[in-house]
């Protein structure tokens, strides 16, 4: 079950990721902070994704679709927060829809983004973040050869308080496959 693609994010997407992210919202904002109302307004988010465009364009960031054999928007896998020179090294990120959760695609896009950040980002090392409880996206780390670094208390402010966070590290040498 896991036949997907991921494809770096274009304008023409914008219709298609604005109801993917407005059908998902709930589950998401049930994991993660709300992005709030207004991202959910069409033109603030087409704004919000040409920007995105751009810094992606230049290479900041990439934003990767992830689409099922039908070419539907099913979940975004993302390499953000990128560092250049010595460091060399992006941040990862990934959600998948409600409706496809727990099937073996998040699993499935993390290891086709890793391939990207070797061969056509030229990464050294991916990092990535949990919450504590999320053990489902932990076992998606660790199925594609991320190392448990530590945990980070008192994080991130959700839902009222602070959480910690469970953080993963991939040294990529190139022998990935």
């Amino acid at each position: 079950m896991t036949d997907i693609t991921i494809k770096l994010l274009e304008e023409s997407d914008m219709e298609a990721l604005f109801r993917f992210e407005v059908e998902n919202r709930a589950y998401f904002e049930s994991m993660v902070p709300s992005r709030g109302d207004g991202y959910y307004n069409f033109e603030r988010f087409k704004s919000l994704q040409q920007e995105i465009s751009k810094e992606q364009n230049e290479g900041a960031l990439y934003m990767y679709l992830v689409k099922d054999h039908d070419h539907r928007i099913i979940g975004r896998v993302n390499l953000v927060s990128i560092v250049r020179g010595i460091f060399n090294k992006a941040e990862l990120g990934y959600r998948i829809g409600q409706n496809h959760a727990g099937k073996g695609y998040a699993t499935r896009a993390v290891a086709l983004v890793l391939q990207e950040a070797i061969c056509r980002h030229k990464l050294h090392r991916i990092e990535a973040g949990t919450a504590p409880n999320n053990i489902g996206s932990q076992v998606v780390l660790v199925k594609n050869g991320f190392q448990f670094m530590g945990r980070s208390h008192q994080f991130i402010y959700q839902n009222g308080h602070w959480q910690d966070s469970v953080n993963f590290e991939k040294i990529l040498d190139g022998s990935y496959r």
